[in-house]
């Protein structure tokens, strides 16, 4: 008898439950509390009923907690000393996009040598998004995977889809359902229709083959999310300047979508070159202080130590270097720290004055 079924599969391993992962690495009541607290302020700045700038900024991906806490613990001393005009949340990216192949990320690979030991993975973003969450640092990561969400979305304050993953019918079903604000970035080609009909697919209610918290698979249905919007990244050329701005505020109101931008200061829009974040940055500041009412964010690829390193051969992996991204490249911390300290002093006022006007 000819063979039909899975035949290109090697192997299957039964995964830890969503819920048996969040037993074993639980919140307390606080942390519950701070990551609700942390999407409503999400949700007022995309509403207008808080006038800060949101601020989502760290390393391209995460490949070492102990790091990423070092990095927070410098991060939420900027959250809290500039939090009457930014709203700071940590870039938490445990997944990673490949345009043909490459480290996929913590949850995929957590070893860094192509074990793929996905359970390991699973715990150890967890464990650090509970700590994130317990620490007081708000945290928004890419919404990659449709099921992870289920063990980890519990922890995150924002979440981005991605520039390949815009137009897939599944991440939009994805965001539909999940429960904080969710970025739709523009295609890789820099075209916004895709981005638009995203929004207003994620705010439909849909129904759709999923998987709940006991490891079933379920069917879905979800409310809708209303609280979607636009990530300018940049395509074959950049565009956060004024214009593509208000061609992008164009589009969104002829969607019948509110028209809310952030602006991502990295890929595209910064030539793929990390250290012109600062210059994109400075553009959007100075955007605001002419009066824009539509950019209510901004997103830095930023780490420890600047630039990337080339990701290492599995007997190499102690060779890699202390804070340095293996992704993108990074802005350093004292780059990162003299921006965000400089877009508060400029936009303190004019961010009072916008939401006055």
């Amino acid at each position: 008898m000819a063979e039909t079924f899975n035949t290109n599969v090697r192997s299957e391993t039964v995964l830890i439950s969503p819920q048996n992962l969040r037993e074993q690495l639980p919140t307390s009541p606080e942390a519950d509390r701070f990551v609700y607290e942390s999407r409503q302020v999400i949700q007022n700045i995309l509403d207008g009923k808080d006038h800060r700038l949101l601020v989502i900024v760290g390393p391209c991906s995460i490949h070492d907690i102990e790091l990423a806490k070092e990095y927070a613990k410098r991060l939420k001393v900027l959250h809290d000393q500039l939090s009457e005009s930014l709203y700071i949340v940590m870039r938490v990216y445990f997944e990673k996009p490949r345009t043909s192949i490459g480290w996929k990320g913590l949850i995929n690979d957590p070893d860094l040598d192509d074990s793929c030991n996905i359970e390991k993975g699973l715990a150890k973003a967890r464990e650090l998004a509970v700590w994130l969450a317990e620490y007081g640092l708000p945290a928004g990561t890419e919404a990659l995977d449709p099921i992870s969400p289920q063990y980890l979305s519990d922890l995150f304050a924002w979440a981005a889809i991605g520039a390949r993953t815009t137009e897939s019918q599944t991440h939009r079903e994805m965001a539909s359902g999940l429960s904080m604000p969710v970025g739709f970035k523009n295609g890789t080609g820099g075209g916004l229709k895709m981005a638009v009909n995203a929004i207003q697919s994620a705010q439909a209610s849909h129904k759709f083959l999923g998987m709940n918290t006991d490891g079933q698979v379920t069917i879905i249905e979800t409310a809708g999310n209303r609280f979607g919007h636009v990530i300018l990244r940049g395509g074959k050329q950049p565009n956060y300047d004024s214009v593509n701005v208000r061609l992008c505020e164009d589009a969104l109101t002829d969607g019948g979508i509110e028209p809310n931008i952030v602006v991502d200061c990295s890929h595209a829009n910064s030539y793929k070159k990390f250290e012109l974040q600062p210059l994109v940055a400075d553009n959007i500041a100075q955007q605001i202080m002419n009066g824009n009412k539509s950019i209510m964010g901004i997103m830095l690829e930023s780490h420890i130590n600047e630039g990337k390193q080339s990701f290492p051969a599995p007997d190499k992996i102690d060779q890699i270097k202390y804070g340095v991204s293996l992704t993108d490249g990074c802005i350093s911390w004292e780059a990162t720290d003299i921006l965000l300290r400089n877009l508060s002093d400029k936009l303190a006022a004019p961010l009072k004055e916008r939401a006055k006007a």
